[in-house]
This record gives structure tokens, C-alpha cells and sequence, in this order.
């Protein structure tokens, strides 16, 4: 690896890169909803519920208006609300806890397993009390959780399951798709998520067909029939235009989680050759049977001067998450404190992601690793 820092620019993600390929599958969809007319709901967005359900071995799909709106109607379908608790990781996207907060529910934090950043379910029982209404298990960066431990837990105290797979459409765990596996799981199609839209849109996919039904009517204001209310929902629609491009990405997505899994395994290879200590860099570790790299995230010492060192070298790299929600100052009231969930902090200071989608070259990872290789060694 011998690239010169004048030669090679990395950006995080290159959507760019993304559209050249398809915009002549893109731009005939949107022009056949500019033609229509119809920008709220319709048949794009039906067939997309449809196509998004079958790809996670489910029957039913609500699209609705983005991934924290997937989160938040996912709560009110299961009438949580205030006097109620429920369970997640503290080291998540700040959605996760926003709506449990957002409906008047208590987050309960649990720490999480420091090899793959998901909630470890070994210390959720613990947290388990009589007022725990679900468990909301993050997929976090593109690899499930370990899912029967918490599904086993949630049975025995008769709790709902809300799947975070906002970062993990189409991951596995034992052969089961992310989003199947509880009652609700939860899309983000946010514009740098595998399946990315042209602006936010979510989706939320289930298996029981009242909780569809009952989805469907929050979105629309609680209506049902229209202008009739029985109970008080939101505008969570999804945009028909949205719909159009997801349906067309759809078809391309196990092919660019293809090529983020051969970018993953292939850094794995550079960092071997290049000669770095786990010490300095501690790759993603790999316990579910189809991760797809949402992120490829690093641990490594002295984080913040890698990432200063690497920008300036034009290598696009991002922390997910800084704080952890229990150190975020509008859940002081929650009374939790630094130290509380020591892997969940650690992690917050110690990672990385350097990028990984589905158009890096070789000569691009390349040059990502020998720019951290130098890092160490200078």
C-alpha cells in the first residue's frame, strides 16, 4: 500500500456513486408519480409494504414517515404510555429513547455486550419490574442482537418486543430476518441507511394482522372510516415518491450488502497485513449469521486523534454515538450517572466507523487503512 495522500479522497458514504448506477431505473418511477398526482400513499406505497414485508419473511407492511415515527407508532399500537417502562440500550441513535419518552413511558437502560454493541441479554431480567411494558432491542450498525435470550425473557413476563432494525433491513439472526422476530420491527429508510430513500420514510413490519390493522389507522390520525376517530393517532404517512425510489433500491439491496460484506471482509485482510496490534485497532466481530454492515465500526486507542488525523487526510469517518442516552442532559431526571453502564461509555469513547459502502474500490480501502497504519506509527 504505497497511495499518495494527494491521489485518494474517502468520503463516509458516497450516494453519488450510488445514483449514477440506477437513475435510469430511478427517474422513470418518480416521472410515474409526478404523472399521477398522487404523492400521499397509493399503490407505490402499497406495493412497497408489500415487497418490504416479504423481504423480512413477514405478511404485513405499514410505511410510514421515518424511522422514529416506525418506533413511536410501534409504542402507541401496543398502548404504552405513562406509568409504563421500557427497556433498551443506552448506546443507540437518540430515537430510540426520544419516543419512549415521547409517549410518556420511562426508559430503563441496560449496558451492552462490548464485542458486537448490542444490549446484552443477560442483564435485562434484572431490569424486568411490574411496570416493564416492552423490550426494544437496537440492531445496531447492521448485525442483530441475540435475539432468543430476549425473546425467551419477554415471554416469561408477558412483555412486547419491538425490534430497532433501523439499521439492520434484511440482517439475520439463525436464519430469521431483522424486524420478524418480535411483535413490531422497525425500517428507517433515512438517506444513508442501506435501504435509503430520497428523504425520510420508515416502515414497520409485522405478523399480526390487528396490529397492522391498528397501525394503519394511527398513521391516519386515528381515522377509520375517514373523518371518524375512535382513537388519536398522528400524520405518519409515507410520501408515494419515497415509495417509488425504495421499490426500485429494493431490488438492488442483496447486492450491495454483497458488496459491503466483501469491503468488510477485505479490510480485514489489509489490517492484517497492516501489521496494527489489536491494542490499537479492534475490528468488528461477527456473531450473527448475516451482517450487513450498516457501519463498519472500529475500537481503537487515542480515537479522537485518529479522527482529526483522518480527516485532514481526506478519509470520511464518523463516532457513533458520543454520549450515551443516560449521559444525555434531557434524561437527567432519569438519575442515572457516568459509570453506570461502563461498556456503553467505553464504546462511546473508544469508536469509530471509517466507510464501507457498496462503491469503495480497492484502491479507496486501501488507502483508508495505510492513513491509520501511519497514524499509529508516526
Amino acid at each position: 500500500m504505497s497511495t499518495s495522500a494527494s491521489d485518494v479522497s474517502v468520503p463516509l458514504l458516497d450516494l453519488k456513486a450510488q445514483y449514477v448506477a440506477i437513475q435510469e431505473e430511478i427517474r422513470p418511477a418518480v416521472d410515474a408519480v409526478l404523472e399521477s398526482q398522487r404523492f400521499i400513499m397509493g399503490p407505490e406505497v402499497i406495493g412497497l409494504e408489500e415487497e418490504a414485508a416479504a423481504y423480512s419473511n413477514l405478511p404485513y407492511g405499514v410505511g410510514v414517515s421515518s424511522g422514529t415515527d416506525a418506533l413511536l407508532i410501534s409504542l402507541m399500537a401496543v398502548d404504552a404510555g405513562p406509568g409504563d417502562e421500557i427497556i433498551t440500550t443506552p448506546y443507540t441513535f437518540f430515537a430510540t429513547a426520544g419516543v419512549i419518552h415521547r409517549v410518556g413511558a420511562k426508559p430503563v437502560f441496560v449496558d451492552i455486550e462490548e464485542e458486537t454493541y448490542n444490549i446484552d441479554p443477560r442483564k435485562i431480567e434484572a431490569a424486568v419490574t411490574d411496570k416493564t411494558k416492552a423490550i426494544i432491542p437496537v440492531h445496531l450498525y447492521g448485525q442483530c442482537a441475540d435475539m432468543d435470550p430476549i425473546l425467551e425473557i419477554a415471554r416469561k413476563h408477558n412483555l412486547c418486543v419491538i425490534e430497532d432494525a433501523a439499521q439492520a433491513i434484511g440482517s439475520e439472526y439463525k436464519g430469521r430476518r431483522a424486524g420478524s422476530m418480535g411483535q413490531l420491527g422497525c425500517f428507517s429508510f433515512f438517506p444513508s441507511k442501506n435501504l435509503g430513500g430520497f428523504g425520510d420514510g420508515g416502515m414497520v413490519v409485522t405478523g399480526d394482522e390487528e396490529l397492522c390493522k391498528k397501525l394503519k389507522r394511527l398513521r391516519m390520525h386515528g381515522s377509520e372510516p375517514k373523518y371518524y376517530h375512535s382513537i388519536v393517532g398522528g400524520n405518519f404517512r409515507l410520501d408515494a415518491l419515497q415509495a417509488a425510489v425504495l421499490r426500485i433500491k429494493l431490488k438492488h439491496l442483496d447486492d450491495w450488502t454483497q458488496a459491503r460484506q466483501r469491503n468488510a471482509e477485505h479490510y480485514r485482510q489489509l489490517f492484517a497485513e497492516s501489521g496494527l496490534t489489536g491494542d490499537q485497532v479492534h475490528l468488528p466481530v461477527i456473531r450473527q449469521n448475516r451482517h450487513i454492515f450498516n457501519q463498519f465500526v472500529i475500537r481503537v486507542s487515542r480515537r479522537d486523534e485518529l479522527m482529526a488525523y483522518l480527516k485532514e487526510r481526506r478519509v470520511g469517518c464518523e463516532i457513533y454515538y458520543p454520549v450515551p442516552m443516560h449521559l444525555q442532559e434531557c434524561f437527567a431526571h432519569l438519575g442515572y450517572r457516568k459509570g453506570d453502564f461502563p461498556v456503553s461509555e467505553q464504546s462511546a469513547q473508544s469508536t469509530l466507523a471509517i466507510p464501507v459502502y457498496p462503491e469503495l474500490t480497492g484502491e479507496q480501502k486501501e488507502y483508508v487503512v495505510q492513513q491509520i497504519a501511519q497514524f499509529y506509527r508516526s
